[in-house]
């Protein structure tokens, strides 16, 4: 009986110390709030686009048009902003630097629109006006599957870790959609794993 049980323990142990699978080849944002710290891999194959313009102004490549001086500016876009819009159990939205959903950077992307991306929770997308090719510098998280927006706004990313701070930044007090106290996004890191795609020659 000893045996056994010393036999079941050791397997115990050798399964908690088994390590964490590495990730997947791939870019990645990497989310850091005042609640917790969310991973998203991006689709740079499938919305190329999008990816590109996120990860420009994540790392502040990108140049924008800064709202208040009426200037363009190349500065980190997305660090110490607010996740400023809750959608109660549908998303949480971000990269606005005044905390409204009508500020605009300057910048336009063609909407990237593939059939085989649908929304389901974690899905990284986006946001637009409702009028086709008007997505810039503001995104989204999903908080569930909404297949009424499928097709409607670009997704470029899924997140990967941290979908249970997701959830915790949907269930801040809100009025209407507006948070009373918006959560705080610290900042936004882009992480590469393995080598990057490999691009076909141009002819």
């Amino acid at each position: 009986m000893k045996r056994i049980l010393l036999g079941l323990i050791v397997a115990a142990c050798a399964f908690a110390q088994k390590p964490a699978k590495p990730p997947k080849n791939g870019i990645y944002a990497n989310f850091k709030t005042e609640f917790g710290d969310i991973k998203a891999i991006l689709y740079e194959k499938d919305t190329p686009r999008a990816v590109g313009l996120f990860v420009g102004l994540a790392q502040g490549l990108q140049p924008f048009l800064d709202a208040d001086r009426k200037t363009t500016v190349k500065r980190r876009f997305y660090d110490n902003t607010t996740f400023f819009r809750i959608v109660p159990d549908d998303a949480v939205q971000g990269g606005s630097p005044d905390g409204t959903n009508t500020y605009q950077c300057g910048l336009k992307i063609k909407d990237e629109f593939l059939p085989g991306l649908k929304f389901r929770p974690g899905s990284l997308a986006i946001a637009n006006t409702g009028q086709p090719d008007s997505g810039g510098c503001q995104f989204f998280f999903t908080i569930g599957a909404k297949a009424s927006w499928d097709m409607k706004y670009t997704i470029f990313g899924q997140v990967v870790e941290g979908l249970d701070v997701v959830d915790k930044l949907a269930h801040v007090p809100v009025n209407g959609e507006t948070p009373l106290n918006p959560p705080k996004l610290i900042s936004v890191t882009i992480q590469r794993v393995g080598p990057p795609p490999a691009t076909k020659p141009k002819k």
